[in-house]
């Protein structure tokens, strides 16, 4: 049985360092040059999330009852449609087909969604919330790799998200009903293997070898890191 690295037991005086929002820390610093995929398939892969997450959100309006909430998750997948549609203008600005470029990507990440789509609304709420976080924070890892083409990037992931409010959709329902915190710090941990192995397929090689493992684990340490955080400020168990 393969042990990924995210599984390995680690010491535990090992402290992670997680970066504050605007500060990319050691992720950014790590050399991705020759692990980076191909600039189509980063460009893609980063537009096309986003416009899953527009679609996820969207579908979530709805459900939800109150009138406050459904307006805190519109900001949240206007923002990722404003990313994506960013990151499309981009695609176009080089003179390529921005439908042709995100199509190899489609299936993939659609199954990703699957996957990673609750039974319930606040499941999925959350996904959305801690997914969308690992990913925004590896693309822009990977975005010091594409030199100006990558700096646009880094700036259309770094605008404001609104994610925040689903953050405080969770917390309320938390508090309203303590069995939603169990629930919802099992389904958390769930979200982390499929989500790091997106990012994983995401470099060039399908089979690292050592060295290039340990090249890349610093950024996968800096995502959980970030993760956990993430689950903390929920009150949720990482």
């Amino acid at each position: 049985m393969v042990t990924w690295f995210w599984q390995r037991r680690r010491p535990a005086e090992r402290t992670l360092k997680v970066r504050s929002r605007g500060d990319y820390g050691d992720v950014q610093r790590v050399d991705f040059a020759e692990l980076a995929p191909d600039i189509d398939t980063f460009l893609g892969q980063a537009a096309y999330l986003q416009l899953g997450y527009f679609e996820t959100l969207s579908a979530l309006i709805a459900p939800t009852p109150g009138l406050g909430d459904k307006e805190s998750i519109s900001r949240a997948a206007a923002a990722a449609l404003d990313k994506h549609q960013s990151l499309v203008a981009l695609i176009r600005d080089r003179g390529d087909d921005a439908l042709e470029v995100m199509l190899p990507f489609r299936e993939p990440l659609d199954a990703f969604r699957r996957a990673t789509h609750g039974a319930r609304p606040l499941e999925t709420m959350l996904s959305v919330h801690l997914t969308a976080g690992m990913l925004d924070d590896f693309y822009l890892a990977l975005s010091a790799s594409y030199a100006s083409t990558g700096s646009r990037v880094a700036a259309i992931l770094g605008r404001s998200d609104n994610r925040q409010a689903l953050a405080a959709i969770l917390t309320d329902a938390i508090e309203a009903d303590a069995q939603w915190r169990s629930l919802l710090s099992l389904w958390g941990r769930r979200l982390v293997g499929d989500t790091l192995l997106i990012a994983r397929g995401a470099l060039r090689p399908h089979a690292l070898d050592a060295a290039e493992e340990k090249r890349v684990e610093p950024v996968f340490t800096q995502l959980l890191a970030a993760h956990a955080r993430r689950m903390s400020e929920l009150g949720l168990d990482a």
